[in-house]
């Protein structure tokens, strides 16, 4: 096996160091399933991807997404995170949109740019999906918290824009910072479920600029938390639309995550209701962190 070049960016940061970790290959396409998990295992981040080739394949650019533990079809900030390395190691040169070919489907990412440099990037997810409805007393004890932290006023459910959460609604943001997750009562809780991850938010927050804080757990998934989870965030702003929790009309919003876990991250959600569907994009910045290249055997 020939070296393989890599980058690291940090994905939804304002600044390095912040957001969600991610590596990204350059050069995969003749790495095998295997190889491409022992690799997501030695980088151990939430996710690495693998882009399988340079060259264009009905528009897109055929990319390969791994936590530790497994491949996902869906991720929300390798989905960005990889967009801005094809961009800039790739591509070289602003371009209005990149089209990314997931296990999923087609997932377009649009790039907003300052000066010529890549800032904001923006991606469409599809069209977020409702699941079940859980009770406070079952998922209170997952999270180690009170039935009364637990907002009465909207649904426990599950919502999947192509990989599924269960989206909890808390009253304030003292009651996020408290969470500790017990993993035997998760495991029970989604056994019969399709969502393994949990998705809690607040309508609290540490920036007045913000309109939400999060947090995401995935401790069966090999991800005890994750401190930007733009997959779990357009599941959330589907969520949003649908129960109506902001009013009715389009939403627009900040939410902030991973704050206890030292890496402050900032997401941009954006859904509305559109032909029948509820359209959801979600955004945020990526900062390069480092290249370099995995050594040859």
């Amino acid at each position: 096996m020939p070296p393989l070049p890599f980058w690291i960016v940090d994905v939804f940061a304002e600044k390095k160091y912040a957001g969600n970790q991610l590596a990204v290959f350059t050069q995969a396409g003749n790495l095998s399933t295997e190889q491409m998990q022992q690799i997501a295992r030695e980088i151990n981040f939430s996710e690495t991807t693998f882009i399988l080739s340079p060259e264009l394949r009905e528009g897109g650019y055929d990319v390969r997404i791994f936590t530790p533990a497994k491949e996902l079809p869906f991720a929300g900030h390798p989905t960005l995170g990889t967009a801005f390395v094809l961009q800039q190691a790739i591509l070289q040169q602003p371009v209005e949109q990149i089209m990314l070919n997931l296990k999923v489907g087609q997932i377009p990412v649009t790039l907003t740019y300052d000066d010529r440099v890549a800032d904001i990037l923006w991606m469409q997810q599809q069209p977020p999906e409702f699941g079940a409805v859980l009770s406070a007393a079952a998922i209170a004890p997952v999270l180690s918290l009170d039935l009364d932290d637990i907002d009465p006023r909207f649904p426990i459910q599950e919502v999947s824009t192509g990989v599924p959460f269960i989206i909890v609604p808390l009253q304030t943001l003292a009651a996020l910072q408290r969470i500790k997750v017990n993993s035997e009562e998760l495991a029970r809780v989604v056994e019969p479920l399709q969502a393994k991850e949990i998705f809690v938010f607040c309508p609290e927050t540490r920036d007045r600029a913000n309109q939400f804080s999060a947090r995401m757990f995935a401790p069966l998934l090999g991800i005890a938390e994750d401190p930007a989870t733009g997959s779990a965030n357009g599941c959330f702003a589907g969520y949003l639309v649908q129960h109506a929790y902001l009013g009715d009309g389009p939403v627009n919003v900040q939410v902030e995550q991973g704050y206890e876990m030292g890496r402050p991250s900032l997401l941009r959600l954006q859904a509305e209701r559109r032909a029948g569907a509820i359209a959801v994009s979600v955004g945020g910045k990526v900062i390069p962190v480092a290249r370099g290249e995995f050594m040859d055997e």
